[in-house]
């Protein structure tokens, strides 16, 4: 991985944990230089002071996505840190579960501020910065869950994960006159601190419809990043990337049945 990444400068946003967590590990064990940013900065400065440990470029930086002024700070913050801006990662997201005819229009907007409204501050923010590198890459991470399933409690966390895919082609052909590339990955069930606390019933029948007979890792979906971070991914944009060990493949459990 050291070869695709190695002294690009990077971005990952709602990294103190979960699948930011394995994106910025990814990243930073293949040499790049790391901005971890979460709201959490003691958290993110966790993370990175784990990175440092084991010689890699890796610093913190306090900030929440859906602040427009917090944002444009963090973006300075990577290029007077790295010289630059080569990769944003934007990861962020919340996923509190709300069935439809309760859910308030306070919990809606929220799932849609950090989720969707958060994506596009990152992402316009780093234009600049990523026009200057010549060969910028930015990196949604999305969900199959409302771009192609869905699941009870979720439909604003299914809205705005598919919305961020409208978000990303339109982004993808005004930024590729820049040398932009725009792109999104789509996890399954990963093992995250946020899907163990569903409870093991909910890992086990998610386990049960994945034909790899297993959750995906959080680094799964950092080596995806780090592709589409790359070089040799430089002619892919506005493309999507599944990465569910096959979990939308079956359609129905019977499929699964030796």
């Amino acid at each position: 991985m050291r070869g695709l990444v190695e002294g690009r400068s990077v971005i990952v946003t709602g990294a103190s944990k979960g699948i930011g967590r394995g994106i910025a590990r990814v990243f930073a064990q293949g040499g790049a230089k790391v901005l971890l940013v979460a709201r959490d900065g003691r958290a993110a400065a966790e993370v990175a002071a784990e990175l440092a440990q084991s010689g890699a470029v890796a610093s913190a930086f306090a900030a929440d996505v859906s602040d427009e002024e917090q944002v444009k700070a963090m973006v300075d913050a990577a290029v007077e840190r790295h010289g630059g801006l080569d990769v944003l990662c934007a990861n962020a997201g919340i996923f509190p579960a709300a069935r439809l005819e309760t859910m308030s229009l306070a919990e809606w907007r929220e799932v849609m501020r950090i989720n969707l409204e958060g994506c596009f501050l990152s992402v316009r923010a780093s234009i600049p910065a990523l026009a200057r590198a010549g060969a910028g890459r930015i990196i949604l991470t999305s969900s199959i869950t409302g771009p192609i399933t869905g699941f009870p409690g979720w439909s604003h966390y299914a809205a705005s994960k598919a919305g961020q895919l409208g978000f990303m082609r339109t982004a993808a052909l005004e930024l590729a006159r820049k040398g932009i590339t725009v792109n999104a990955i789509l996890p399954g069930n990963i093992a995250t601190e946020g899907l163990i606390e569903l409870g093991q019933d909910y890992v086990d029948s998610m386990i049960a419809a994945i034909p790899l007979r297993r959750l995906g890792s959080v680094e799964d979906i950092g080596h995806a990043a780090a592709f589409l971070a790359s070089k040799e991914a430089g002619f892919i944009t506005g493309q999507t990337l599944v990465v569910d060990g096959g979990q939308t493949l079956p359609e129905s459990l019977a499929a699964l049945s030796d």
